[in-house]
């Protein structure tokens, strides 16, 4: 029998924003890239539970990232309403929506990376902590633009709607910086909520 618990229910939240978000996409090829992370991420949150149970944070924003990802998979970055409605209030010209992306892809990984370094004592001090962290968002994200350039040479023209650059030819460098602001950002306003959490044992459980 599966307790409730926040893998539970970021996995039931998860769930319905990828099954909403592929009812009838713009683009079914956008929406396919958008959701994998999502088709591979929790399967394997799932297979470590056990051995390596993160805390009730990390599950429930991964689960926000896994909705980012899918309603981005629905409209496409550049069409979100949201990212219209953000522009529209700032008086921009591109629909920011793939920026809110990048910057979850950096604020998101950064406490995950956090929490295995530090729970399998990976490194000692937490200048050299702060620096692997922002090294491996860093990393994630330079792969993620690897990706995107895959993307475009294997689809050609097809694969605009995936990398919505919308003609923003810093696309790439914004996307990373973005990463980095989010994992600074992390680190600054959750490092200690997480160390908390990890301290009192509660991954994993309802608190």
């Amino acid at each position: 029998m599966i307790r409730f618990s926040p893998l539970f229910a970021g996995t039931v939240v998860a769930a319905a924003a990828v099954v909403l978000s592929g009812l009838a996409p713009f683009d079914r090829t956008t929406w396919l890239l958008e959701v994998a992370p999502v088709a591979i991420v929790f399967p394997l949150l799932w297979a470590t539970r056990t051995r390596c149970p993160l805390t009730p944070l990390l599950y429930w924003l991964i689960a926000i990232h896994a909705v980012v990802l899918a309603v981005g998979g629905a409209y496409t970055y550049a069409r979100v309403p949201l990212g219209f409605w953000v522009a529209e209030f700032f008086g921009w010209q591109r629909n920011p929506y793939d920026k809110l992306g990048h910057f979850f892809q950096g604020f998101v990984p950064a406490l995950a990376a956090r929490e295995v370094l530090l729970r399998g004592n990976y490194v000692r001090g937490r200048r050299m902590l702060v620096f692997l962290v922002v090294c491996i968002v860093l990393a994630v994200s330079a792969a993620y633009e690897l990706i995107e350039w895959a993307a475009a040479l294997a689809l050609g023209q097809g694969a605009d709607e995936f990398l919505g650059t919308q003609g923003y030819q810093w696309d790439t460098q914004s996307d990373m910086f973005l990463a980095l602001v989010g994992a600074v950002a992390a680190l600054v306003l959750l490092a200690r909520f997480q160390d908390r959490q990890m301290a009192a044992g509660a991954a994993g459980t309802v608190r």
